[in-house]
């Protein structure tokens, strides 16, 4: 089917091809996050500017995993500062002092998205991670990551610093479509958050399928739900609860 508009057109083969890319990846961490679930652990996110609005969209989601946690450091959002938080990720050193301030344990998992999975604050994120034993996925453009070279030490992208990587597919850049010469129409975050989404939704499936209960928050926007056994049984390793 054809839209109106370019950018939906652009965006309807973006997911597609996602999807057709990460069939088996997006397998690989549903059963990952059922058994994150079954073994009473955290699924924590992570990331700078835009890509950290991947992350809250697991977080506290309605229909949504409850054992999810998301980084929400002053410095990595850009609420505090869209420029301030651009030269902030390019900075080595940061991620340890996120990291510690976080309830964060061997045999959890840590989502991190980036775009050009470029940038230091990820990339050292993901290796403190694997240090700790803990489970790191990346959300990434391979082909952004590829298009332009590492600013961090190691020389090293957040695809080569991961455990397993979704393909978000889209080109560098972040664009979609392109008017007058004008590239516009970001595709990362929409791609990301479906290859997730599909992800918690597989998860969900896996656990009631073994017969366990997953841990699934309700809206309250509906009379009569109730998600106090969640926030009580994760609170204190999930901060922003």
């Amino acid at each position: 089917m054809a839209y109106e508009f370019a950018y939906m057109n652009a965006v309807d083969s973006l997911l597609h091809k996602a999807a057709e890319t990460n069939q088996e990846q997006i397998r690989k961490l549903s059963e990952k996050m059922a058994e994150n679930v079954m073994q009473d652990k955290i699924i924590h996110t992570f990331g700078t500017g835009h890509s950290h609005m991947i992350g809250i969209e697991l977080f506290g989601r309605a229909g949504g995993l409850g054992n999810v946690d998301a980084i929400l450091d002053p410095d990595v959002l850009t609420s505090n500062g869209a420029q301030r938080s651009c030269a902030l990720e390019k900075l080595s050193g940061l991620a340890d002092l996120i990291y510690d301030n976080y309830h964060i344990e061997k045999g959890d998992m840590m989502i991190i998205s980036s775009n050009s999975g470029r940038n230091a604050m990820p990339i050292e994120m993901a290796m403190r991670c694997q240090k700790e034993g803990v489970y790191v996925v990346a959300v990434t453009s391979l082909q952004a990551s590829k298009a332009a070279p590492s600013r961090h030490a190691s020389g090293k992208h957040l695809y080569e610093c991961a455990d397993l990587v979704l393909d978000n597919c889209v080109p560098a850049g972040d664009s979609l479509v392109t008017y007058g010469g004008i590239k516009t129409g970001a595709g990362s975050t929409i791609a990301s958050v479906f290859m997730l989404d599909t992800a918690v939704a597989e998860t969900i499936r896996i656990l009631t399928e073994k017969g366990v209960r997953p841990p699934v928050l309700q809206s309250q926007n509906v009379d009569g739900f109730d998600n106090d056994a969640i926030y009580s049984h994760y609170g204190s390793r999930v901060r922003h609860y």
